[in-house]
This record gives C-alpha cells, sequence and structure tokens, in this order.
C-alpha cells in the first residue's frame, strides 16, 4: 500500500482526497491530511457569508465523519515544517515524522498584506480565515462600545474587499475602500464598468478611494488614521487588508523544490514540481507561469494529480479559463474572455443604462463571427450562456449586439435554450461537469430536481455560479419530456410565487420571519425573497412601504425613487393627470422651497428631483397639507392611468375619459403586484393617452368601451391585446379589477403583465374565459379580494410622517447624526440644477 501524503486541507486540497477517493474506494492507498486551522476543509468561496450567520459548519466542505468514513487521516491544527525529499518524509512542528511515496502540497496562499509603516498596530487585520472573520467581529463592537461614529477602511477594491466592506458596513461602521488601482476590481472591469459597479457601491453607503497609495499607518498602540501622500490622512478605527494574495511555498523552498522569482512553486501540465513525487495544486502552484486565484482551476489541478498518480495521463492546458461571476453585495459583476480586449483582436459592442446601473460590454472578432469575451455588472443573468458561446465557438447572431440587448432591444439576449449547446460543453467548471452529463440524469436516470442532479455530478457545489443554467438544462429536459416545470422563489422556498400567495392568505401569515420558519429554509433569507414576502403582504393584507421596510428593496424602504447621485425623487399623485391652478401653484411653491428640478412625466404628473434623505417627510408633509397623496412611482404597483381630454373639451371625444380615469386611478392606487403598472384612457381612437401602450387600456368607441390588456413590456415595446369590446363602465372596472388580481395572484416576481400574459397557458382567451365567463369558478373571490384592497387604502407618506418619531433613523443619512449629506454636488441645468457628473 502507498502512502499520499497532502499538506493543506483547504478546498483544493479536499477536492484532491474526494478525487481520488471516486476513483479507488481508498484501496491501495493509504492517505494523511495536514491542516493547519483547527477546522477541516471550508468554502471560502463564499466566507463573507460567515459575518452574516457565524456558521462555520454551513461553510464546511465535509464533516470529520467523511474522511473517517474513506479512512484518511486528517491532523488538524497540525503544522508542517520540513520536507526532506531524500528520505521521502516530511516533519510537523511537534516533531513528528510521517513517510510518503507521493506528496501532495496544497498549501494554498495567505494574505498579502503590504510593508506599510505600521500595518502591524492594534485593529489591522486581515481577510483570509474564519478566525480572521472572528477577530474582526469582535474588534468591531469593541469600537461601538467605545464611540458612536466608528469608521473602518478596506485596503484592497478587488472581490474580497468588496464583500468585506459591504460586510463591515452591515455591523454599523462607515466604511471606505481603498485601492491603489484607479479603477475597482483592475483584473475583471474595464474603466467604464467599474466606474458603474463605483455608482452601485455608494448608492449602498461604501464610500470608494480609487488611486491612493498609504504611506503610513497612523496611531500609537492602535490604528487612527490611514496616511496618503501630500499629507492626506483618512480617519479610521479599524482596518481590513484585502490586497491579494502570496503563494505558499515556503516548504518547497526550504527542500530545493523550484519555485518563481515572484513566488509559486513551479509545475509542469502534469502538476509535478521538480521533483517526480511531489506535487503542487490549487493557489500555491505555479504553472504556465501564472498563480490561478480561482477555485475551478484549483479542482481541475487535483483532478489531474489523482490520475497521474494513479498512472493515468491527464494534463492541465495551456489556456485556463479565468471567467467569473459572482454577486457582489447585492450587484451582478461578471466577466470572460477576453474581457479587457488584451489581445487587441476584437471589436467592443457596449450598453449602459445609467438609471438602473447597469452596463454590459462584448468584444466580438473583427469578423463579427465570434464571440471572444465580455463584461456585465448590474445584470448578468446572459452570462452562463454568453460564456458557454465563447467556450464552444458558438455562432452568434448576424447583429452580434442582439447578445446583449435581445433581438431589437428585448428583455433577454438573442440566443437560443441551454438544450442547443453541445453535449460536450462544461457548465460547471469547477467539477467539470458538462450539458451532456446533467441531461443524462434528467432523461437517463429520471432525476427531475437540482438537489438531485447537483448530488449525482456535484453541479453547482463549487462556486455556485453555473447553478441558473444547470437548472435551466433540468428544467428544459423536462420540459421536453412533457412534464410540467415549476418555478421556485429562490433556494429559500421551494414554492412558486403564485403557492406563496395562497400560503400567506391562507394560513393567514403576516411577517416575513413567520413565513421563512414555517415554510422556507435557513436563518436569513435572501434579497430575492424578501421583497417577494413584502409584495405578497401588500397584495393580500394592503399592507404598505411602511410595514415590513427592512425587507424590502430601497426604493419602497424610503418610499421614493433614489437617483444616481444618492438623492431621491418625489412624484405626488395627480390622477387623470387633472390638477388646478391652486394645486400647480402649491407645486411650484414646494419645488422652490426645497430647490428640487423639477420635471412634467410621461405619465402626465410632477416630478421632483434631488431631494436629500432626510428632507423626504419635511416635502410629503407639505404636499399632504396641500391635499396631494404618494403616487406610488417608487413601488411595484399602480403608477398612473393616463388620460386624454375626452370629451369634455375635444370635438372627436366619444366619451368622457378624464373622469373615468381619475375614477379607475383612484381604485388602484397604492395596489401591489409583481411588477409596476399602468393605464390609460382614451376618449376616441385617435389614442392620444397611448391606452394600447399601457398594461390596462380603455378607449372609448361607438356603443361603450374597448377594453385591452398586456401592453407596455418595459424594454420590449408590446401592444396591449383586446380583453373586450363596447362594454359600460361598470364592465370595465368589474374586468379590471379580476384581470389585476388573477395577475397578481399567478405572476412570478417581477413579471410585467406582458409577459406573463405570453407565457401563461392559452394567453388572452383563457384570460378571456377566467375573468368574463368564469371558466374557474374564481371571479367571485377576484371580486371580493380586489374589495378587499380598495377599501384597506392607505397613503404611504402620511403613515410615515404621523409615525415619525419612531422611524426616525430610516429617513437620516447617518445614524448617529443629524447633519445632512454635504458629498452630493449639483450643477446648473437651464435654470434648475442636475447631479455633477462623475469624473
Amino acid at each position: 500500500m502507498k502512502t499520499i501524503l497532502v499538506i493543506g486541507n483547504g478546498m483544493v486540497g479536499y477536492k484532491f482526497c474526494e478525487k481520488l477517493m471516486t476513483k479507488t474506494n481508498g484501496v491501495n492507498y493509504k492517505v494523511i491530511v495536514f491542516g493547519e486551522e483547527p477546522r477541516p476543509a471550508y468554502d471560502r468561496v463564499h466566507l463573507s457569508e460567515y459575518f452574516s450567520d457565524q456558521d462555520a459548519e454551513r461553510l464546511s466542505m465535509a464533516p470529520r465523519s467523511w474522511y473517517e468514513e474513506n479512512n484518511i487521516e486528517l491532523i488538524t491544527n497540525e503544522r508542517v515544517t520540513d520536507i526532506h525529499r531524500a528520505s521521502k518524509t516530511i516533519t510537523t512542528i511537534s516533531d513528528k515524522e510521517y513517510t510518503y511515496d507521493y506528496l501532495v502540497l496544497a498549501t494554498g496562499s495567505s494574505a498579502f498584506v503590504p510593508p506599510i509603516p505600521g500595518i502591524e498596530k492594534k485593529g489591522v487585520f486581515v481577510y483570509r480565515t474564519i478566525e480572521d472573520l472572528d477577530a474582526t467581529m469582535s474588534y468591531v463592537e469593541e469600537i461601538k462600545k467605545n464611540k458612536s461614529d466608528g469608521k473602518a477602511a478596506i485596503l484592497g477594491g478587488g472581490l474580497l474587499g468588496l464583500e468585506a466592506g459591504k460586510a463591515i458596513i452591515d455591523m454599523g461602521l462607515e466604511t471606505s475602500v481603498v485601492e491603489f488601482a484607479p479603477r475597482l476590481m483592475p483584473r475583471q472591469l474595464d474603466n467604464d464598468a467599474s466606474k458603474v459597479l463605483q455608482r452601485k457601491l455608494e448608492g449602498i453607503g461604501l464610500d470608494v478611494l480609487l488611486s491612493k497609495g498609504t504611506q503610513n499607518i497612523e496611531g500609537g498602540d492602535a490604528i487612527t488614521g490611514m496616511r496618503f501622500s501630500e499629507d492626506e490622512v483618512l480617519p479610521v478605527d479599524m482596518l481590513l487588508v484585502s490586497a491579494g494574495i502570496r503563494p505558499r511555498d515556503e516548504l518547497a523552498k526550504t527542500c530545493g523544490l523550484d519555485v518563481g522569482t515572484r513566488g509559486g512553486i513551479v509545475v509542469s501540465n502534469d502538476m509535478r514540481t521538480s521533483d517526480e513525487n511531489v506535487f503542487a495544486i490549487g493557489e500555491c502552484a505555479l504553472l504556465n507561469h501564472m498563480i490561478y486565484g480561482l477555485v475551478a482551476p484549483g479542482y481541475d489541478m487535483a483532478g489531474v494529480a489523482v490520475d497521474q498518480i494513479l498512472g493515468g495521463d491527464s494534463l492541465m492546458p495551456t489556456s485556463i479559463d479565468m471567467s467569473t461571476k459572482l454577486k457582489l453585495s447585492g450587484i451582478d459583476v461578471a466577466s470572460f474572455g477576453d474581457a479587457l480586449n488584451e489581445a487587441k483582436e476584437s471589436e467592443s459592442i457596449v450598453y449602459e443604462n445609467k438609471f438602473q446601473g447597469i452596463y454590459k460590454k462584448i468584444n466580438v472578432s473583427k469578423d463579427g463571427k465570434k464571440l471572444l469575451g465580455g463584461i456585465l455588472v448590474g445584470d448578468a443573468s446572459d452570462y452562463n450562456m454568453l460564456h458557454q458561446i465563447f467556450l464552444n465557438g458558438m455562432k452568434i447572431p448576424e447583429n452580434p449586439e442582439d447578445l446583449i440587448l435581445g433581438a431589437r432591444g428585448g428583455e433577454s439576449a438573442s440566443f437560443g435554450s441551454a438544450l442547443d449547446l453541445p453535449d460536450s460543453a462544461v457548465v460547471c467548471s469547477c467539477e467539470a461537469v458538462t450539458k451532456g452529463a446533467i441531461c443524462c440524469k434528467v432523461n437517463d436516470e429520471g432525476m427531475t430536481t437540482l438537489k438531485e442532479v447537483a448530488g449525482a455530478t456535484k453541479a453547482t457545489t463549487g462556486c455556485g455560479g453555473c447553478k441558473p443554467m444547470v437548472t435551466d438544462l433540468i428544467n428544459e429536459s423536462l420540459k421536453a419530456q412533457g412534464v410540467t416545470v415549476k418555478e421556485t422563489i429562490c433556494e429559500h422556498f421551494d414554492y412558486s410565487r403564485q403557492e406563496l400567495y395562497d400560503i400567506v392568505k391562507l394560513k393567514g401569515i403576516k411577517t416575513y420571519a413567520k413565513l421563512l420558519s414555517t415554510h422556507g429554509k435557513g436563518k436569513l433569507g435572501c434579497e430575492t425573497c424578501k421583497p417577494v414576502a413584502a409584495s405578497l403582504f401588500a397584495s393580500i393584507y394592503a399592507d404598505t412601504g411602511n410595514d415590513h421596510n427592512v425587507i424590502q428593496d430601497s426604493n419602497d424602504k424610503f418610499l421614493a425613487n433614489i437617483q444616481r447621485n444618492g438623492t431621491y425623487s418625489v412624484v405626488p399623485r395627480v390622477a387623470g393627470g387633472e390638477i388646478t391652478p391652486e394645486q400647480l401653484i402649491v407645486l411650484g411653491q414646494i419645488g422652490k422651497k426645497y430647490d428640487l428640478y423639477t420635471k412634467i412625466t410621461g405619465g402626465a404628473r410632477i416630478d421632483f428631483f434631488g431631494a436629500e434623505l432626510h428632507e423626504l417627510p419635511l416635502i410629503w408633509k407639505d404636499l399632504i397639507d396641500a391635499g396631494f397623496e404618494s403616487g406610488h412611482a417608487y413601488g411595484k404597483s399602480l403608477r398612473t392611468v393616463k388620460s386624454c381630454v375626452g370629451s369634455t373639451w375635444c370635438r372627436y371625444g366619444m366619451d368622457e375619459s378624464v373622469s373615468f380615469a381619475i375614477e379607475i386611478e383612484n381604485r388602484y392606487k397604492g395596489l401591489r403586484s409583481p411588477h409596476k403598472i399602468k393605464g390609460g384612457v382614451s376618449g376616441c381612437i385617435r389614442e392620444c393617452a397611448e391606452a394600447r401602450g399601457k398594461d390596462f387600456g380603455i378607449i372609448a368607441v361607438e356603443g361603450g368601451w374597448n377594453l385591452y390588456i398586456g401592453g407596455n413590456g418595459g424594454a420590449t415595446p408590446r401592444h396591449a391585446e383586446l380583453l373586450a369590446e363596447k362594454i359600460t363602465n361598470e364592465e370595465v372596472i368589474r374586468y379590471v379589477d379580476r384581470f389585476l388580481m388573477y395577475y397578481i395572484k399567478t405572476a412570478g416576481p417581477l413579471v410585467r403583465t406582458a409577459a406573463w400574459l405570453d407565457k401563461i397557458e392559452g394567453g388572452i382567451e383563457h384570460v378571456k374565459d377566467v375573468v368574463i365567463n368564469d371558466s374557474l369558478g374564481l371571479c367571485d373571490q377576484l371580486d371580493k379580494d380586489m374589495a378587499g384592497l380598495v377599501n384597506a387604502y392607505k397613503c404611504e407618506w402620511k403613515e410615515a410622517i404621523e409615525n415619525i418619531n419612531e422611524q426616525n433613523n430610516r429617513f437620516a443619512h447617518f445614524v448617529n447624526s443629524e447633519e445632512s449629506d454635504d458629498t452630493i454636488e449639483f450643477v446648473a441645468l437651464r435654470d434648475q440644477k442636475m447631479p455633477k457628473l462623475w469624473a
């Protein structure tokens, strides 16, 4: 029996053991694993999640019992000090000696700490292990006990640094990220993408300082600040260093193995070092003159080392894919291929939406036939398919911009089903799982769930970035078999939105905590299911944005739309667009009083821009005192019902569209739904209110009203479809009631009425049968549900200012000060103002 010693029990060291056991079942090899840390291997990729729940077990790759069951001797809290290659032995810090036939170095890396004077002071931490995080959290609590305005800094604007910054903010300290480079994530993002990411991070309260070289750590025994060039000082009480990694190659150096001039154990493509009996894998290995800091290449290295030890001929490729997708502080960020066009072989196509904080760039070969790389910030939903097109050299559309814009501006990229990928396409790079292997589990072995497929193939168990595509492959394969597929909200709830709606309503659940504890999984939930739950409570109980505000999206939390410079817009309701001269004067006075940029919206309302957070309740009070109320411009709810002047004034008008629009808007105001809703009422077929471009549109014709539904469509413009024609005012309201309630009950999260109508089986004819012919026997319940919501309406602004003492911190820039934000800057624009453009 041959002995294999593995030095290092991180993710890659564990993966070596797992792959070895899979191929040998533990026969003919004795395996001993050494780990410096006190616990078995854990998931360092998701280390920042430990800040939230301090649950080390949840991060564990495998319990100690797994090692025992596989006859692997795991020795933790024990550092190997020497390798004796001549005798094939190693020595540990406790002077124990072990003999090997094969030695695998999986020592990983350590946090790089720049040699800054004072870096050793109290209050300076690194971000690498669970113990590092424990020490950091303990120090944060110490700061908060001693002062109310504690400040922290993160040294490094890469992935881990930005994750750490968000975590420290959540702990209650004002936090700055200090980056030496002129942009965030400089290895993954270009300048424009970095600016978009920076704006989004600043929007959640993270201060970003770029092009800053730290000269000194200020303070006596403990840190008090960071000194930059030209005597600029940033006062801080704590510093978390996340400035990169250094390969752990000290054992290799002392035993005479070849190492790179800048560190790393030199290996060939078979993962052997300069000693054929010694392998190096993971972040300690220097392969192709590079250190690979991603988990997927490390897992591939582990597989090659296992195969070589067992007599195989597997080799690492000379070109290794460094593509990556992550959710950074709740913000999607992804890059793939030659993202920065370093090879100068491509032309770039860029889409940027500054209002939504979205940046997409693809690099296409100069002949327009191949996708060579790309960057996605703010919306990375298309990453998996784009990545596969790049990896497999798949054909791209004749108009390559369709890949990020959709066919002529659609909401999703213009590529087919995940089933169109070749079977050889590697979907899960961490575990090298192909599309064919996943589909085989569904089609040949009868698996139907992500959990089953993941358990059998290990797909999604690494970084998790492939989860959407694996889910799509499973669902598409099942649909191809004629199996109905249920779409669940997220990993915390095994229910669709419709099912969760029924659970909340039938069981009378009124809080997110109870919903999660009784019908969900996990302790905290996520940013996907929390707003969905808030929407359900509003759609069922008419709860307002003031209820459950900790689980709302930011706009609903503050009852206003956040703008690109951190200020907010305020839109009072002007039902049907009708407004008196007195009301116009009041709006002008309020706009002048608070120095707000003022604009008439496309929905015939007046929008005030530039309100600071602490000003919102003051502005609302002035508006409410003048007879206005919330226009819900911030919510997934009814926005406006636009109207023309109708028969009141227009010589072509066939009915009184303004009065009807006002009646309808006042009926549905405050109604919460899966996505925002807009309506329109036109007094004749000339359509001045553009009613057929709305979620519901009403047009006067000879003999009554024609009612249309499912228009708008957002980024994919869509005309509404005729639901009923020549009907009375009462029938219009009855059918709109039922249509909206049926949509609210059955649509998925953030699905517009247009997309819902496209996807619902039977389309417009089915909806007609439900809301007019009562084919499902639901009409009485739909009528009752809508009446309950209409009768329960409350103005959220009025509710908020009446409880301002209880909710004061919600509308303050700082939790410990009444000061306003003095960093907001404006410039002149046509006798008004606008946010100062970013550099």
